[in-house]
C-alpha cells in the first residue's frame, strides 16, 4: 500500500486588512513558528521527517507571492526542496483579488472557494500559481490540490488542458468538495476523471462508525495506525494523510502543540519502521493508478483509539 504524507503550505495575515503590515509577522508564524521550545512550522515537520527517512509532499500555495513577492516563496521551496521532498501546487483563490493588475474582469471580488469560478478563470489561476511556483524554483509540477477541497468538473478540465495529471482536491467528508461529482464517483476511492488521476483524502470509520478524514491534528495516532492497518488488510492501495505547515503550533499561537507534536513523531516514527509493509510515495514517483481500481470497503479503527482523541482534546482544550 502506497501512503502519501501530504502538507498544504499556506499564509494567512487572520484576516484580509492591513495586509502589507501584518505579513511580515504572520509569514514568520506560518513558516517558521518560532517558539523558546524551537522552531514548529516548516523546520519541525522536515526536521521529523528526515530524521525517520521519509518523504512528503508539499502541496505549496504560491497566489501570495502575486501580492507579496517570490522571494517569500523561494524561502518555502528552498526549505522543502533541500529536504528532497516532492513540490506540488495548491491554491487557495481567496488571494484573487489582492492581486494588481486584476487577472480577469469580476475579480474584484472575493470569493472564497474554485469552485466559484468559470473554467476559464479556474485555468487562469491554476497557470499563475504554476508559473510562481517555476520563479520560485520549483519548474516540475505533475500535482495539484484546490483550497478546502473546493473542486468541481471544470477543475479538472482546466488540469487536463495544463497538462496536470495527478490531483488530490476530493474529501468526501466536506459538502464542498466535488459536490457535482458525486452523483457519478465514489469520491472515497481513487478515480479518474478528464485524464486526471484523483487521489481522495483518505476517509475511515472511527470507533463510534463516523467518517473521519486522516489528518493529524484531526486523529490520535492509535486511530491513524489503526486505520492504515485496516486499509492494507481490506486491499486499499493508497492512504493519503494530511497535515499543514503549522498544524503543530496552538491554534493562532506561535508555541508548539505537544499532543499534535507527539502525533506526528509517533506516525513517522511508525511509517519509517514499516518499510516493508508501506511504501511512502510521492506524486513525483509514482506511475499512477489502476484504470479501473476496485473499491473497497472504508478502513476501521476500534472504539479504544476514538476514546483516546477525544481524551487528548479535552486536554488540548484546557491547556
Amino acid at each position: 500500500m502506497r501512503i502519501f504524507l501530504t502538507f498544504d503550505v499556506e499564509i494567512w495575515c487572520d484576516g484580509w486588512n492591513d495586509l502589507d503590515n501584518r505579513f511580515a509577522s504572520c509569514f514568520e508564524r506560518y513558516v517558521y513558528g518560532r517558539s523558546t521550545k524551537g522552531d514548529f512550522a516548516l523546520p519541525k515537520t522536515l526536521e521529523i521527517l528526515g530524521r525517520n527517512g521519509l518523504s512528503g509532499v508539499f502541496f505549496i500555495e504560491p497566489l501570495f507571492a502575486a501580492r507579496f513577492g517570490i522571494k517569500y516563496l523561494a524561502t518555502i521551496v528552498d526549505m522543502i526542496r533541500a529536504g528532497g521532498h516532492d513540490l506540488q501546487l495548491h491554491l487557495h483563490p481567496e488571494w484573487t483579488d489582492e492581486i494588481r493588475p486584476l487577472l480577469f474582469p469580476g475579480a474584484t471580488e472575493k470569493r472564497q472557494l474554485l469552485s466559484y469560478y468559470t473554467v476559464e478563470e479556474q485555468t487562469i489561476l491554476i497557470s499563475l500559481g504554476r508559473d510562481l511556483l517555476g520563479q520560485a524554483g520549483c519548474e516540475s509540477i505533475c500535482a495539484f490540490r484546490a483550497g478546502s477541497f473546493a473542486a468541481n468538473h471544470d477543475t479538472y478540465r482546466s488540469l487536463h488542458g495544463l497538462g496536470i495529471a495527478f490531483d488530490s482536491s476530493m474529501h468526501a467528508v466536506l459538502p464542498i468538495s466535488g459536490p457535482d461529482l458525486r452523483a457519478t464517483f465514489d469520491i472515497c476511492h481513487p478515480f479518474e476523471l478528464e485524464e486526471v488521476q484523483v487521489f481522495p483524502m483518505t476517509i475511515f470509520e472511527d470507533g463510534l462508525r463516523r467518517p473521519r478524514p486522516a489528518q493529524v491534528g484531526s486523529c490520535s495516532f492509535a486511530e491513524m495506525r489503526e486505520a492504515i492497518e485496516s486499509a492494507a488488510v481490506n486491499g486499499c492501495e493508497h492512504f493519503v494523510i494530511l497535515s499543514h505547515n503549522f498544524e503543530m503550533l496552538k491554534r493562532g499561537r506561535s508555541k508548539p502543540d505537544p499532543i499534535v507534536v507527539d502525533r506526528f513523531e509517533q506516525l513517522c516514527s511508525f511509517l519509517g519502521r514499516q518499510r516493508d509493509r508501506y511504501e511512502v510515495a510521492t506524486f513525483s514517483s509514482t506511475p499512477g493508478l489502476l484504470r479501473n481500481p476496485a473499491r473497497r470497503p472504508l478502513a476501521r479503527t476500534g472504539f479504544t483509539p476514538t476514546f483516546r482523541r477525544y481524551a487528548e482534546q479535552a486536554v488540548r482544550r484546557l491547556y
